[in-house]
């Protein structure tokens, strides 16, 4: 029995084939597309060559195709299925099975600079970067405890990646700056390399902040919903002021300032504008060039929440959206949209294709106090403390937990033609809605299976243009 798995749909004009085991895309006419699923049972009971083909002709015979066409087809998809780009085996269920035994290292952080904030954003999960708990900001020397606790864990990997995050790290900006400097001693001594990233809500963004993270940070996330008052609307200053004017000129500073690389301008879309492709073309057209804007993920009664009637709305407007992208590529003005971003050549390599994050294995989050929890989202639920930057992992109970999380524990997970481009999605969106990591959020699944189709769509349109 081969354990084929085939997903086809249509979408701006094209008939699209991706063969989910490998990985293949295949842009087809009518009569391909409604061959496709004919011959797939087919192969899965175990039938190939003439036998196949003969089968094929046989059940497609009132099919509005001559026989020639037909057969000319099957044997084609024949052809393909040989090669291994169609119908093909799933190699990958039996590689899980090893994902408890083998080793871990530890190759990002998630520093948790400020727990504090000057914004007071209705949708952030942190409670206005508290966390639901006490205002904080990190020490230098827990900073330097877990960089020492990183390259201490990460094995022979020498790239290493560490995430300024809040709050608004930019409140204890010193002691950012001071981890930074602590990480360029060790790189030398201990063979490694550090990358570093910012994300910052731009309110105290100045020349000098500027100045150090285009030198020393890898990376940039600036926050910003789109359009002024959607923006205003949910990212409001602690005493209700709008933050969109004080915050696009430093903003559009920044990413000239980085040559328009190496930067996200990063937005939620909630309920309240489910006309969100308006904000991804209002941020491309202040001339940001790397963008992502995602969906909110909220409880049921908040108001602002996502709704499963809302899909319809959402579908439509990441078409719309993927054909302004491919708009904008064809006159010369191209821009990246983070989730249209889906490498269909050679993507992750097969860990990271079946087990996402890395959260809670290589990637860890570490509060003010040096705390270690599985990422920034777990982080002030003890249930899931696995120890501390001083004394290391105490709880190898939650990291086999975490090893043990990929698509095909996942039931939900395990028929999906998106598995391997989402990987299984967040465990913590799982762990807030149903209670466990190895379930999946329902609606987020949803959306992203539209922006899978939608990246192989432009793909496909631009590899014809």
């Amino acid at each position: 029995m081969v354990k084929a798995m085939i997903h086809q749909y249509k979408n701006n004009g094209y008939n699209i084939v991706l063969d989910v085991n490998s990985g293949s895309v295949h842009v087809v006419d009518d009569c391909v597309y409604d061959i496709v699923p004919v011959l797939e049972p087919m192969i899965k009971a175990g039938l190939t060559g003439e036998t196949a083909i003969e089968a094929v002709c046989m059940a497609c015979e009132k099919l509005p195709y001559s026989s020639s066409d037909i057969r000319e087809v099957a044997e084609e998809l024949m052809q393909l299925h040989e090669e291994g780009r169609l119908y093909a085996p799933d190699i990958y269920e039996d590689y899980v099975m090893d994902f408890k035994k083998r080793d871990t290292v530890v190759k990002a952080l998630c520093l948790h600079i400020a727990h504090d904030c000057n914004l007071a954003c209705k949708y952030c999960f942190a409670g206005e970067g508290e966390y639901h708990g006490d205002r904080a900001l990190m020490s230098l020397e827990v900073g330097k405890k877990a960089l020492d606790f990183l390259v201490a864990n990460s094995g022979n990997r020498v790239n290493l990646e560490v995430d300024f995050f809040g709050g608004e790290p930019t409140l204890n900006f010193d002691v950012v700056k001071g981890i930074v400097e602590y990480g360029r001693s060790l790189e030398t001594p201990n063979n490694k390399k550090f990358r570093f990233t910012l994300t910052t809500n731009g309110i105290l963004l100045n020349d000098e902040i500027m100045e150090f993270a285009n030198k020393e940070m890898s990376n940039i996330v600036l926050s910003i919903d789109g359009r002024k008052e959607v923006n205003d609307n949910m990212r409001p200053m602690r005493g209700g002021q709008g933050t969109y004017y004080a915050i696009v000129p430093k903003f559009l500073k920044v990413a000239e300032s980085r040559d328009q690389m190496n930067y996200y301008v990063r937005g939620t879309y909630t309920r309240n504008n489910l006309d969100f492709s308006e904000d991804v073309r209002h941020l491309a057209d202040l001339g940001f060039k790397q963008i992502s804007v995602e969906p909110v993920v909220a409880k049921p009664e908040d108001d602002y929440a996502l709704r499963e009637e809302d899909l319809p709305k959402l579908f439509e407007e990441y078409d719309k959206l993927a054909a302004d992208l491919l708009r904008r590529r064809k006159e010369g003005k191209p821009v990246n949209f983070f989730h249209f971003m889906i490498d269909l050549e050679g993507g992750p390599c097969v860990a990271k294709r079946l087990s996402g994050c890395g959260s809670g294995t290589e990637y860890l989050a570490v509060t003010p106090w040096g705390d270690l929890y599985p990422c920034h989202q777990f982080v002030g639920n003890e249930e899931f403390l696995m120890g501390n930057v001083f004394e290391g992992i105490k709880r190898d109970d939650i990291r086999d937990e975490f090893k043990c999380c990929n698509v095909y524990a996942k039931e939900k997970c395990r028929k999906c033609f998106a598995k391997f481009y989402c990987s299984g999605g967040c465990a913590a969106n799982s762990y807030n809605f149903h209670g466990n990591i190895v379930d999946a959020y329902d609606l987020g699944c949803e959306l992203m299976k539209k922006r899978v189709e939608c990246a192989i769509m432009m793909k496909a349109a631009m590899d014809e243009s």
